[in-house]
């Protein structure tokens, strides 16, 4: 159980430090896009901070899809 709870704050800690060097790195980006949601858009972000907020929700995603699915240990 403590393994799991370390992997997941990991996966966690390793996602927000990701998303906070992507936000420092993305002030000064040009080019600003439309996120077209179904029921809404959101204001004009920078290209690179969209793609980049996709790869940080798939590390985190990851990393906790990976914790759930470890096996439970052996007696």
């Amino acid at each position: 159980m403590l393994t799991r709870i370390q992997l997941l704050s990991v996966s966690f800690a390793s996602g927000l430090l990701l998303l906070f060097v992507l936000c420092l790195g993305s002030q000064n980006l040009n080019n600003r896009f439309k996120v077209n949601l179904v029921f809404a858009t959101t204001e004009p972000l920078p290209a690179g901070f969209v793609v980049g907020l996709s790869v940080v929700l798939g590390v985190i995603s990851g990393g906790s899809t990976a914790t759930i699915l470890l096996p439970p240990p052996k007696p």
